[in-house]
């Protein structure tokens, strides 16, 4: 069988499956993403993210992490919501989750359809991998190769055809298979993205400094928010769709049809339902989703967070038993919370931590809290 029609077969057998779009990239990958990458990892961008840093010279190529590829597969599924993705962030009693996590855990989903497609185009000949976030893999730009889209001025993959609301899985093979054109930059001289962003985490066009980045503070991070930076959080607990919501290409998105990755699951939960969640509660309420894996400490973190940025009183007996936490990042992080929504009981009840974190956050009123910069 030819390559054009190998490669036209697994087009039409990934249709079937379910993927809204399959395209093809070079082996070598995007020329400049290696490049880029080590700037940002030299610039410490990438904050505690130590995996990035020791993954880089497999990530930077795919010949790099599996020499015999010749052919880089990229799939997408759309999962664009029905309703405003930011209308959550407007509601400050409750939790404002990313759009992606509302559901099932798309690596879950995504996973089990690639390798279907995998063990099919197998069969006729060839040797697969498949990846889905498992592997030091730099899907973006190998997306943009092939054709699915462009990494936006923040970074993230911008469709025509399905806005910023693209899960992506590749499947590399050792099977030569012709390449689909690449596609060109259209953001033009929209910076919406940038503008949005509500701790200022893109210090220039097509750069994002993580550390500042929402995403990255509620999920990856594992110690206190930085102060200054709280505010910006909003009541934010998992995730941040801000720079991606506002992208002037999702208006010829349509909305998502996969009934796994769209369930609204856990759209606008109560501050004070997940703030009374133990660590059972926890792992029960989000079990088969992605938010289960930041753990109970972060999760508490992130919503003692939302809960002092809330201005609402009516939340401190919510927050009041986290004082007393076993853990120091959640005992912190209801401190901080206190402070914003009583402040003369916070200093009423100052007391001492032998956590040098949470003793600076009991202390945090003496001085004026540094606000965004």
């Amino acid at each position: 069988m030819s390559p054009s029609r190998r490669a036209a077969d697994l087009k039409a057998r990934a249709a079937a499956l379910g993927f809204d779009v399959c395209r093809i990239a070079p082996p070598s990958g995007s020329p400049l993403a290696g490049e880029r990458l080590h700037q940002w990892l030299a610039e410490g961008r990438h904050g505690d993210m130590d995996w990035m840093a020791d993954t880089a010279a497999r990530r930077a190529a795919p010949r790099a992490l599996w020499p015999d590829v010749r052919a880089c597969v990229i799939v997408g599924v759309n999962y664009a919501p029905a309703e405003d993705p930011l209308a959550a962030t407007r509601k400050p009693a409750v939790g404002a989750v990313s759009v992606y996590a509302r559901a099932r855990d798309y690596h879950d989903v995504l996973k089990g359809r690639l390798k279907q497609l995998a063990g099919w185009f197998a069969a006729q000949g060839g040797d697969v991998k498949v990846f889905v976030d498992t592997a030091p893999v730099m899907e973006k730009p190998l997306a943009q190769q092939a054709g699915l889209g462009w990494q936006g001025k923040h970074t993230n993959l911008v469709s025509r055809e399905f806005g910023s609301w693209l899960f992506l899985g590749a499947l590399f093979t050792d099977v030569p298979l012709p390449p689909d054109p690449p596609e060109t930059d259209r953001c033009g001289s929209c910076r919406a993205c940038l503008d949005a962003c509500p701790t200022n985490a893109f210090p220039a066009p097509y750069q994002l400094d993580a550390r500042r980045c929402i995403s990255y503070l509620t999920i990856e991070h594992k110690g206190p928010i930085p102060v200054e930076l709280r505010a910006g959080v909003g009541n934010r607990i998992y995730g941040c769709d801000d720079c991606l919501a506002v992208c002037p290409w999702n208006k010829f998105a349509e909305t998502a049809q996969e009934a796994k990755l769209t369930a609204p699951d856990w759209r606008d939960p109560p501050l004070a339902e997940l703030a009374a969640l133990d660590d059972a509660g926890f792992r029960r309420t989000f079990a088969g989703g992605p938010i289960k894996r930041i753990g109970h400490a972060r999760f508490l973190r992130n919503v003692l967070i939302a809960i002092g940025n809330s201005s609402d009183p009516a939340l401190l007996p919510a927050l009041r038993p986290h004082l007393d936490a076993p853990s120091s990042l959640v005992r912190g992080a209801a401190v901080w919370a206190l402070y914003r929504l009583a402040p003369d009981e916070a200093a009423a009840m100052r007391r001492d931590d032998p956590d040098p974190d949470v003793a600076r956050e009991w202390a945090r009123s003496e001085a004026p809290e540094p606000g965004l910069n």
